[in-house]
């Protein structure tokens, strides 16, 4: 069996407060996507990698969930475009 490999680049935040639960949010970001498109292929796996760093970058603006707990959809569509933007990768709209 070939192994796979992808690297994708870091976003850069304006704003950095607290590292706790960013590794919780992403993990939720990641398997949320894969749950919810119901595909575990590797390029999904991608995508679900950029679904769980942008739910991420949100958790380390403030502390603990006080940024998640008031994000909107569009503010996470908005920076999951960032991300694709970024790495210059297609995403398919599953949120």
């Amino acid at each position: 069996m070939r192994e796979k490999f992808s690297l994708l680049r870091h976003y850069l935040l304006k704003k950095f407060f607290d590292p706790t639960g960013a590794g919780d949010t992403f993990a939720g970001g990641f398997i949320g996507y894969l749950a919810k498109s119901n595909d575990i292929s590797f390029d999904n796996m991608k995508r679900a990698v950029i679904s769980g760093s942008a739910m991420a970058s949100f958790c380390v603006e403030k502390f603990g969930t006080e940024r998640i707990e008031n994000l909107s959809q569009d503010e996470i569509l908005e920076r999951i475009q960032q991300f694709v933007t970024l790495v210059n990768f297609e995403m398919e709209k599953v949120i």
